[in-house]
């Protein structure tokens, strides 16, 4: 089985996946956080930190590309090539509403007839192999018949699979009769991603799609980022992640507060693993000062249970 850590805008950073492979290495793959090229054919001050040089980062990482342009999405494509990375994803999953009013993200799967036309101006002319990460529908999750036939006309190298619609967002449960229907049809290799948020997940899962070789996970293991290791659970090794994740967003951001509130975003989704973590939780989402912040937060890691 591979493993892939979801790209997580404002989470999965290249801070965080440095860190991240260093505590818990064995990930087999890292989505990079959406690229959006433009007609300026430019890179932001912001991407170009984001993107590195491929033979610089210590683990394989795949671009993730956000954009409805065919053209824009082969010139990026390109740019990726020049840096040494050997795949890029089309991301058609996004269910945010900046992102789907431009069209762009799940908001292309509301028009089937232009998507296959950007999918096979861009096969045409891929300097890369492409993967692609899909929901099943913009609306109903019975438009993922009709999505899939179009994505099988295509050399798409993994269809990554989070089976809701992008009206459902990350709630509600998983349409997995519809993924059932990509196992039985799909012409290219799958992955899967959608709620899979402890090992005894992933093991009942693998239980039911043995034939399923590659998981994509994201939530979750930002809740457990030893989750795939021997430190699921390890306070200590989970502590000292977070410390110098603290740490570098601080250098990074040029002052403690800003570094405060992206570790806030964090442990958003670590809390709900630590039992009876109600009071201190509360304590931690109304608190604005960083040293108050750090005891709270220590607090939490000595004094609560890890689920």
């Amino acid at each position: 089985m591979e493993y892939y850590f979801a790209p997580l805008e404002g989470l999965t950073d290249r801070i965080y996946r440095r860190l991240h492979q260093k505590y818990f290495p064995g990930l087999d793959r890292y989505y990079l956080p959406f690229l959006s090229p433009t007609v300026h054919r430019a890179l932001t001050p912001k991407e170009a930190k984001e993107i590195p040089p491929a033979d610089s980062l210590g683990y394989c990482a795949i671009p993730q590309l956000l954009t409805k342009n065919p053209e824009d999405f082969t010139w990026m494509a390109g740019q990726c090539k020049d840096m040494g990375y050997r795949e890029v994803n089309l991301n058609l999953g996004c269910p945010s509403g900046t992102v789907t009013a431009k069209g762009k993200g799940s908001g292309m799967l509301r028009d089937l007839d232009g998507l296959d036309s950007f999918l096979y101006e861009i096969f045409q002319q891929a300097p890369l192999p492409i993967s692609v990460k899909t929901r099943i529908g913009f609306t109903e999750p019975e438009e993922f018949a009709k999505l899939l036939e179009i994505y099988n006309r295509y050399p798409i190298s993994q269809l990554t699979i989070h089976p809701r619609v992008r009206a459902a967002f990350y709630k509600g449960t998983v349409h997995m009769d519809w993924f059932r229907y990509a196992v039985e049809n799909a012409k290219m290799p799958l992955c899967y991603n959608g709620d899979l948020r402890s090992k005894a997940d992933i093991s009942a899962f693998s239980q039911k799609y043995p034939q399923i070789q590659a998981l994509m996970l994201g939530r979750g293991l930002i809740g457990n980022p030893g989750m795939l290791t021997n430190d699921a659970g390890n306070v200590a090794v989970l502590e000292q992640f977070l410390k110098e994740l603290l740490e570098n967003y601080v250098e990074s951001f040029g002052g403690a507060r800003n570094a405060m509130f992206r570790l806030k975003e964090h442990w958003s989704y670590l809390l709900p693993n630590f039992a009876n973590n109600e009071k201190l939780g509360k304590q931690l989402r109304k608190c604005t000062d960083v040293a108050q912040f750090k005891a709270i937060t220590e607090q939490i890691l000595h004094t609560l249970p890890w689920n």
